[in-house]
């Protein structure tokens, strides 16, 4: 059986990648099993300076989710650079570095520093808020998408993947835009907004008030959005949201995903990555598909 696939020229063993922000930098699921057998490992978002992120609570638990406002805790890119990627390397894992700010000369930055070291790949995190717009995040304005991807491209010398917001009207029309900017694949869905209230308080969970949904309740969500954008651009889709099973990640294959990415099953399961590798290649089996990439888009459509 094949279960490798190629992203813009590189290479995965699998389908399975680490979604930013669950994974850490692989040190901690490293304990558990060889982080080499993932596809990719995507790292914890990244930004130019050391960030302490949001303060506590900044995690809630949800009816089959959490959600989060940690803020974007990272040791910055240059500390990513110099203690964390090199271990990364030496363990053999194909790297994504996630990278985040709040200006287009953040992101750009960021691009040229990561230009020559050894990560494999750049995930651009336009969730966050354009402090030169008044605030309104990157990738809620398709016009916006296409100016940062077409800017940061030029300095990227790894494939560069645009990570879409799903809290938009139209998800199609910010994937458009980051493909005619120059985006060698999109991955998606990033967190849900929500919000949870202590009613015998009667104040917010968390301390920022709002925060990112995750997990199995966001997969129909996430699901429907990958195969809308399946049909929207050509390039490369890593799918995501809620994934904790084999049977989870070949449902975002059929939908037009190339590859997926798990992230917070991760938090309830160590080996969940391992184990969504496993059950892949179980359904192969069982259906007789001899290249995972067959499936991809294969979708049958009732009427």
């Amino acid at each position: 059986m094949k279960t490798e696939v190629n992203i813009c020229g590189i290479k995965f063993k699998n389908p399975v990648v680490t979604a930013s922000g669950t994974y850490g930098f692989g040190d901690e699921y490293g304990q558990f099993y060889d982080i080499s057998r993932l596809g990719a490992v995507c790292v914890k978002g990244l930004t130019l300076a050391k960030r302490d992120g949001n303060i506590p609570p900044r995690i809630a638990e949800t009816p089959s989710g959490i959600l989060n406002s940690v803020g974007l805790q990272n040791p910055g890119v240059d500390a990513f650079i110099s203690d964390y990627l090199p271990r990364l390397i030496d363990k053999g894992a194909t790297v994504i570095a996630n990278i985040s700010g709040n200006s287009i000369e953040d992101y750009c930055e960021m691009a040229k520093r990561l230009a020559g070291t050894k990560t494999h790949m750049l995930e651009m995190n336009i969730s966050c808020p354009n402090v030169k717009q008044g605030g309104m995040a990157f990738g809620t304005n398709p016009d916006t998408v296409y100016e940062i991807t077409k800017e940061v491209k030029k300095y990227a010398a790894q494939p560069l993947i645009v990570k879409l917001s799903p809290n938009v009207t139209d998800i199609t029309q910010t994937a458009k835009a980051a493909e005619a900017g120059g985006a060698d694949a999109i991955s998606l869905i990033n967190t849900l907004t929500g919000m949870k209230i202590d009613i015998n308080t009667r104040k917010p969970i968390l301390y920022n008030n709002i925060g990112g949904l995750s997990g199995p309740a966001v997969k129909p969500v996430a699901v429907r959005m990958v195969w809308q954008c399946r049909n929207a651009v050509s390039i490369p889709i890593i799918g995501m949201g809620g994934i904790a099973s084999g049977e989870d990640a070949i449902e975002f294959m059929l939908a037009g995903a190339n590859a997926v990415a798990v992230g917070t099953y991760n938090f309830v399961n160590p080996n969940a990555c391992i184990d969504v590798i496993n059950g892949i290649e179980d359904y192969m089996k069982k259906h007789n598909i001899d290249d995972i990439n067959d499936i991809v888009g294969k979708v049958i459509l009732n009427g």
